[in-house]
């Protein structure tokens, strides 16, 4: 199980969220300087103990109606070879760790193996804040089937678990800026 530092990180995550996000195809904002809250989330560890995994929802304010994005995040002590510039989110000083390469999960090999498993039954969710828990409001529906499954990870969340799909699935949930749950799928196995 990871253990959750306390202890601050600068540039914080917010912070390197806010000047990477308006740069994604899939960013949903208006083209001005996104107005960022940590709305929920989950961890998952790496079963070596080198990569920090974090499914961090964030809100962005700025716009008429708040979003909601996922952003699978890898935490590494060096920079990741093989991946494309653009998945570095940034580098941060971690006051435990030192500095740390912010990676957007999506491009993490260990990040993406994890998730993997979480939608196999293999791994299990832990709370985004508080070591060594258990995060039982996060629920994977469905069979995951046999081996390394194609993933498609909901950049942009929507909530309601009406528009579940038929292959597993990550369910999960976060806050809205008004203080009310929402709860929606996080990622689908997808065909190969």
């Amino acid at each position: 199980m990871a253990f959750i530092h306390r202890t601050t990180m600068s540039p914080g995550k917010l912070e390197l969220l806010t000047g990477w996000l308006p740069k994604q195809s899939w960013y949903a904002g208006t083209g001005g300087t996104p107005d960022l809250v940590n709305a929920g989330g989950f961890r998952l560890d790496d079963p070596e103990g080198a990569v920090g995994i974090e499914f961090m929802v964030v809100v962005d304010s700025a716009g008429p109606e708040p979003v909601a994005y996922l952003v699978p995040l890898g935490y590494r002590d060096a920079a990741l070879e093989g991946v494309p510039e653009e998945a570095l989110i940034g580098t941060s000083e971690h006051g435990v760790l030192g500095t740390r390469w912010v990676y957007d999960g999506a491009h993490d090999p260990v990040v993406l193996a994890q998730l993997s498993a979480l939608l196999r039954g293999e791994a299990d969710p832990q709370q985004q804040s508080v070591s060594d828990t258990p995060d039982p409001t996060v629920t994977v529906h469905g069979a995951g089937g046999d081996g390394e499954p194609g993933v498609r990870i909901n950049r942009v969340l929507r909530a309601g678990e009406d528009e579940q799909p038929s292959s597993a699935h990550l369910v999960a949930g976060w806050t809205r800026p008004d203080g009310t749950a929402a709860r929606g799928v996080f990622a689908v196995v997808a065909p190969q």
